[in-house]
């Protein structure tokens, strides 16, 4: 039995109805995190016993129902976000055809944690790419802002530095602030050579995050990169759904326009991140000042919703409107992204129902549980059980959707848009694609976006004639439609 006050679970970071597959998952996520051959910290090879030991118990049936009755009764913790659900419709129809139906989720901080003015501690690595085509302005503007990041840490803040190219290294080891002028003179003699590996900067940058991990902390990774990786997708991608299992984020940032911006998009919606086009290199700093800024304000780094659907219901897209506007991938659980203490996190959920669904009064639409993981609760911290339903009537007409939904569908129209006139392009259907881009600037035109618009009009002349975008249009287009769905109110 523990010694003490000690608990098992909350030492695994579990909850007392954890399955046998969470507990073993937990272990090995904290015996990864704090084996002695990684970790020489003080006191983490006690703890790394401790952990052992809870493990031994909880995996068993009877020395854990023994353990369990020697524990206190549980207090019930109480809501720690607001969730509200709106629905595209009220009702559906029994009918023959595919209905489409939207979810708009907000979720913000219960009223009690808005109050808190302390900022969570970040444990923050910048994975740099310091290829040759990094040299110049590039590499000059990435350090100027890391070291303006600097200068703004906290105390209790860890940071790290990691560089690749055709090979990675560390250049400021993950480390709270001590030293500055030394973590900047490290900065500044940055070089660029060789080729573009991501994943090698990636491994590097995840071993950094992992040395100092923790729930009490905001743990990413932010990747700068201006050119294409070949070859190790998957591997990135692995890493990336690793790095969500502990809790560690990784947003993007495209420099120019040679880069892959699908790579890009994925690997960040895999651990809830984002990912944002760098135009010119005087952008650099304040986009990174901007993903610091939030990742300091954050109340939840990654919130995941786990789901299962009735037999005829798809989840056909979703889509964060906000804080940080991006695509979300079809994974279930869904990475749905951060919380931040006074920017709710919005998403909207497209549903078809096949007329397969079967139901008689009423049809489950999602039934799941949302997981969030925040600084301000000691973990475990309870899910959150969401359940929607839509009752069935005969004869039921179409309504109004309620006008938050309009006004989200009718800004993320502009994006879908493109995202057709892309798929379009990549079948070979040039004209088709030149017809979807031609809508899409009248309607900017219409919101007096013309710079925007004049980049479409000017895309379509290349379609016809080349047959193909321009590299640096296409990203224009796909960046510059994504940032027309964060509403303006909230548009840093």
């Amino acid at each position: 039995m523990p010694k003490g006050p000690e608990n098992f679970y909350s030492m695994l970071g579990i909850l007392r109805t954890a399955s046998q597959d969470e507990i073993r998952h937990a272990y090995l996520q904290a015996a990864k995190r704090l084996h002695p051959d990684t970790n020489v910290g003080p006191g983490e090879t006690e703890l790394f016993l401790d952990v052992q030991q809870a493990y031994q118990i909880l995996s068993d049936a009877s020395r854990r129902a023994a353990y369990d009755a020697t524990l206190p009764p549980e207090v019930e913790i109480p809501a720690i976000v607001d969730k509200r659900s709106l629905l595209s419709r009220k009702e559906i129809s029994p009918r023959q055809e595919n209905q489409l139906v939207y979810l708009l989720l907000d979720l913000s901080p219960a009223e009690k944690y808005k109050k808190e003015s302390n900022s969570a501690p970040l444990n923050i690595c910048i994975v740099l790419d310091c290829s040759t085509s990094m040299s110049g302005p590039k590499l000059d503007m990435v350090k100027a802002a890391a070291i303006r990041l600097i200068r703004k840490l906290k105390p209790h803040d860890i940071f790290s530095v990691v560089t690749f190219s055709d090979r990675a290294e560390v250049a400021i080891p993950a480390t709270r602030q001590g030293n500055t002028l030394k973590m900047e003179n490290r900065i500044q003699l940055l070089q660029t050579s060789g080729g573009t590996e991501i994943l090698r900067g990636l491994q590097a940058g995840y071993e950094e995050v992992l040395r100092y991990r923790n729930s009490s902390y905001i743990n990413h990774i932010i990747l700068l990169t201006d050119g294409r990786t070949y070859g190790d997708e998957i591997g990135c991608y692995a890493l990336a759904k690793d790095a969500a299992k502990c809790g560690i984020g990784i947003s993007g940032m495209g420099i120019g326009s040679s880069w892959n911006d699908v790579f890009l998009d994925e690997l960040a919606s895999l651990t809830g991140g984002h990912s944002m086009l760098v135009s010119q290199p005087n952008d650099i700093e304040r986009l990174l000042t901007e993903k610091f800024t939030n990742l300091s304000n954050a109340f939840a780094e990654n919130v995941t919703l786990e789901f299962s659907l009735e037999e005829g219901v798809e989840i056909s897209y979703a889509f964060r409107i906000q804080p940080e506007t991006n695509p979300i991938i079809q994974e279930n659980p869904l990475p749905l992204g951060p919380i931040l203490r006074d920017w709710p996190l919005s998403i909207l959920i497209e549903f078809i129902i096949r007329p397969q669904a079967k139901a008689s009064e009423g049809l489950t639409l999602l039934h799941g549980k949302l997981n969030i993981s925040t600084t301000m609760v000691e973990p475990p911290v309870p899910s959150i059980p969401i359940h929607i339903t839509l009752p069935i009537r005969e004869n039921s007409t179409p309504e109004t959707p309620p006008s938050p939904i309009i006004q989200a569908l009718s800004k993320l129209t502009l994006y879908r848009m493109q995202e057709r006139a892309r798929s379009d392009v990549a079948a070979g259907n040039y004209e088709k694609a030149a017809d979807h881009l031609q809508k899409l600037a009248t309607h900017l035109l219409a919101q007096g976006e013309r710079s925007l618009a004049k980049t479409i009009l000017f895309e379509v002349e290349n379609i016809e004639k080349e047959k193909a975008y321009t590299e640096q249009g296409e990203k224009q287009i796909k960046y510059g439609t994504r940032a027309l769905v964060l509403p303006k109110e909230n548009n840093l």
